[in-house]
C-alpha cells in the first residue's frame, strides 16, 4: 500500500500570475513560494468492489469513479476517472486547517496521482506532467481556472521561482538558506476559511477585460515578485519581508473580499511588534498570513498573534521532494 506525503506551501510573492494566461500578459512574471512541512498524506490500497475514501471521521463509499466524483470526496473521484483506477481504499489526511490558503487541495491532488502511479506500477510522471494533470483536474472539478503554483512545492520542496513563459512555465529551485528562513518564518491561520478559486475568477475576468486598475495592480505585484529571488538567495530576509508587504499592498485591492479585517489585524499587529513584513497566503479572503520576523522577535510576535485570535501553525521549510513510502 503506497503512502505519499506532499507539502503545503506559502507564497511569498506573485501568486495568481501563475493562472494562464495572466503571467503571459505581464512579461517576466513569476511566482515565488516555499514548501512547508505541513503535509498532506494519501495512503492507497486495493479495494473490493467499491471505492472507499476516509478523511478524518468522514467516510465516503461509491460504486463507480463517476459516483465518487459527485461525492464529498470528489477530488479522489476525478483522479480515479482520469487515471482509470479500479476500486481502492484511500486514507487522506492534512496537517493544514481547511481553507487555510496553503495549497492543501492541490497537494492532495499531487499525492493522489503519485500514489495511484506507484500502486499500479506505472512509470512515475515528470513533475511538470503531474502539475499539469492536477491543475486540469481541479479546474474540471471546480469549473474555474486554476494555476500551478501550489503543485510544484508539493512535488519538489524547497524555495521555488515559477516563471510564466510561452509554452508553459520554467521552475527554478532557489539557493535560499532554509534554516534561516525557518527561524524567521511565521504562518498564522486567521480562523476564517477561504475559497481561492472564487476569488481568483473575479480577478482573472477583470484582467482579461483589460480594466486599467487591475492591469496596474498586477504590474505592481509582478514588479515586487521579480525582486524576491535575488533577495532570498542573498539571504536578505528583511528585504524579502518588505517585498511581501509591498506585494500585499497591491494584491489586497484586486477584488472585494481579498482583504479581511482578520487578515489586516494580524498583519498590522505583527508589523507593530517588529516583523519585517508579510502578506496573506493564496488568494486571501481569509486563510492564513505568512510573516518574516527577526528570529529573536519571533516568539513574542507568535504569542501576541495567538492572543489576538490567530492560530500559529508549526510550519518550517520542507527541503526535499514529496515522500513515497
Amino acid at each position: 500500500m503506497p503512502t505519499v506525503r506532499a507539502w503545503c506551501r506559502v507564497d511569498l510573492a506573485g501568486g495568481t500570475l501563475d493562472i494562464w494566461p495572466l503571467g503571459l500578459l505581464h512579461p517576466g512574471a513569476r511566482t515565488v513560494n516555499l514548501a512547508i512541512d505541513l503535509a498532506v498524506t494519501v495512503a492507497l490500497a486495493p479495494g473490493a468492489e467499491r471505492y472507499r475514501v476516509r478523511q478524518g471521521e468522514e467516510v465516503v463509499e461509491a460504486a463507480t469513479a463517476a459516483e465518487l466524483a459527485r461525492s464529498p470526496a470528489a477530488l479522489a473521484g476525478v483522479v480515479a476517472e482520469a487515471l482509470e483506477l479500479p476500486p481502492f481504499a484511500a486514507e487522506l489526511a492534512s496537517d493544514s486547517p481547511r481553507g487555510a490558503g496553503l495549497g492543501a487541495s492541490s497537494a492532495l491532488a499531487v499525492a493522489l496521482i503519485t500514489a495511484a502511479e506507484v500502486w499500479l506500477g506505472r512509470p512515475r510522471s515528470a513533475p511538470a506532467a503531474v502539475a499539469a494533470l492536477a491543475r486540469d483536474l481541479e479546474a474540471r472539478l471546480m469549473g474555474l481556472p486554476t494555476g500551478v503554483q501550489d503543485h510544484y512545492p508539493a512535488l519538489l520542496g524547497g524555495a521555488l521561482e515559477i516563471a510564466s513563459i510561452p509554452g508553459g512555465e520554467r521552475v527554478r529551485a532557489l539557493a535560499a538558506d532554509l534554516d534561516a528562513l525557518g527561524e524567521s518564518l511565521l504562518v498564522v491561520y486567521s480562523g476564517v476559511s477561504h475559497f481561492s478559486a472564487g476569488q481568483n475568477w473575479q480577478v482573472v475576468r477583470r484582467r482579461l477585460d483589460g480594466e486599467p486598475e487591475i492591469i496596474g495592480l498586477f504590474a505592481g505585484i509582478a514588479a515586487a515578485a521579480a525582486e524576491v529571488p535575488a533577495a532570498l538567495e542573498a539571504g536578505d530576509l528583511p528585504r524579502v519581508g518588505e517585498l511581501m508587504t509591498r506585494e500585499w499592498s497591491y494584491r489586497r485591492h484586486l477584488a472585494d473580499g481579498v482583504s479581511t479585517p482578520e487578515l489586516e489585524s494580524l498583519l498590522a499587529l505583527a508589523s507593530s511588534l517588529g516583523a519585517w513584513g508579510g502578506k496573506a497566503c493564496g488568494a486571501g479572503g481569509g486563510g492564513s498570513v505568512a510573516l518574516l520576523c527577526p528570529p529573536e522577535r519571533r516568539p513574542a510576535i507568535a504569542a501576541a498573534l495567538a492572543s489576538a485570535g490567530g492560530r500559529v501553525l508549526p510550519a518550517r521549510p520542507a527541503r526535499g521532494p514529496l515522500v513515497v513510502e
